[in-house]
């Protein structure tokens, strides 16, 4: 089984990479996990004041520290990981790497803001879920 670990670097994210780590057994024998962080564009104003470097060096640091938790849920299981980190819109992204890796779920964790938190899903999550038609396991 293919599972797409899409992190953030929340806690929700590290509570869904817990949630898999601890329930491997559920997701069968061989399995393939690759951990996704997508970082969000820089606005075109930064963008273009920051040489293409710091903007680089911006984005892979943003990947770092956002992977950091995840990746030490994953290793004190000792559940072997890929990882992959772009830049974009996360929600599509998402779904464009579920769809052309050909992963069989995708795991996430979901903020739930607000005061009907605990009826609606985080907005990068609803989105991933309403354009893919790979399951989707939330965890809270």
């Amino acid at each position: 089984m293919k599972i797409l670990l899409a992190t953030d670097g929340s806690r929700f994210s590290t509570r869904a990479a817990s949630y898999l780590a601890k329930h491997r057994g559920v997701f069968g024998t061989e399995k393939e996990v690759v951990l996704l962080y997508v970082d969000p564009l820089l606005p075109r104003s930064i963008r273009a004041e920051w040489d293409p470097k710091e903007v680089a060096r911006y984005h892979a640091e943003a990947a770092q520290a956002a992977m950091r938790s995840a990746k030490a849920a994953l290793k004190r299981a000792q559940l072997p990981f890929g990882e992959k980190a772009l830049i974009g819109d996360p929600a599509s992204m998402i779904v464009d790497v579920a769809k052309s890796g050909k992963f069989d779920l995708i795991v996430m964790g979901s903020h739930g803001r607000g005061a009907l938190g605990s009826l609606i899903l985080g907005s990068v999550t609803a989105k991933v879920i309403a354009q893919c038609t790979i399951p989707v396991l939330v965890v809270r």
